[in-house]
């Protein structure tokens, strides 16, 4: 049986989108008037309770990176969901290579992730159906305002540099979508003993406790700009250094866990959110997510 679940560019990847934002809806419902809005309220909870009525299994359990959490958007998007469709959405925010891996395990409907290779070997190892893009945003590379790595877009360069230079640098170091693309970046540069440098720290850890260890460190650390947005106002003395490298795209993937595999597994309701998430509609709503409170998107759709 499956457990229970609880619960995250430069000039090269800019969208253009609508201005509105979740904040600005909330702030539209609730200048409605009393009588109004509780209307409105038992409206939706009948609303609500039919689609539940109307689907068999009504909980769909997600495996998804931290990102999607820490930034809020699973919270926004979850209440809109059941409201579409019936379906509760229960999450769990881990690295992705962890989100596989519940995914490998039957623990879950439906993975939520960002890290392609890794995605596409989970299908063709028959645990996914199919994989679906639903959005991207990019990496940065933060650190101290006043270090020494100044503002670049090579990502190359700066890493270089940090492994030079033997720099304070703290990876996520937690097998998800950020620390692989980490560990690319070294590669590319043919770096293999970056854990020589005796100032790289392995945090083991979550996006937001990874930029507080670094910023009690006074280091550097790569992290989707999603993510920064939203926690940026925490560390007045952090800054991006490095943005705008085309290999820094974050791209994020949704596969529902097969029913062959795991027969008891929900994936009507996986299918349907996946269908949700990839509609025009909320393809939109992800799209404004964020723009009001900190002037762009956390992510950008882009769902075929």
């Amino acid at each position: 049986m499956k457990k229970l679940l609880t619960a995250s560019l430069a000039a090269l990847m800019v969208c253009s989108l609508a201005s509105c934002s979740s904040s600005g809806t909330t702030s539209s419902q609730s200048s409605t008037s009393s009588s109004n809005t509780t209307s409105s309220s038992v409206s939706s909870s009948s609303t609500t309770q039919s689609n539940q009525a109307a689907v068999e299994d009504p909980i769909v359990m997600m495996a998804t990176t931290t990102s999607t959490d820490d930034t809020g958007l699973l919270d926004y998007l979850a209440p809109l969901f059941q409201e579409d469709t019936g379906y509760e959405l229960q999450w769990t925010a881990v690295g992705t290579g962890d989100a596989i891996q519940k995914g490998m395990d039957g623990e879950v409907d439906v993975i939520l992730v960002h890290a392609k290779e890794k995605e596409e070997a989970f299908v063709n190892d028959g645990y996914g159906v199919e994989r679906f893009e639903v959005m991207y945003n990019d990496f940065v590379i933060v650190g101290p305002k006043d270090g020494p790595v100044a503002y670049s877009n090579d990502i190359n360069a700066v890493f270089s540099q940090i492994k030079n230079e033997e720099l304070t640098f703290v990876s996520r170091g937690d097998n998800s979508g950020t620390h692989t693309k980490e560990l690319g970046v070294w590669s590319a540069i043919g770096v293999e003993d970056y854990e020589a440098n005796p100032n790289y720290v392995s945090a083991g850890a979550g996006m937001a406790d990874t930029l507080v260890m670094a910023d009690e460190m006074g280091g550097y650390c790569l992290t989707d700009r999603g993510t920064w947005l939203a926690k940026q106002a925490d560390f007045p003395n952090m800054a991006i250094v490095c943005e705008g490298d085309a290999n820094l795209l974050n791209q994020y993937g949704v596969i529902a866990v097969s029913a062959e595999k795991y027969p008891d597994t929900n994936l009507d309701g996986a299918n349907a959110f996946i269908d949700w998430i990839c509609s025009d509609e909320i393809q939109t709503v992800i799209g404004e997510y964020g723009v009001d409170q900190y002037g762009e998107p956390l992510f950008f759709p882009n769902a075929k």
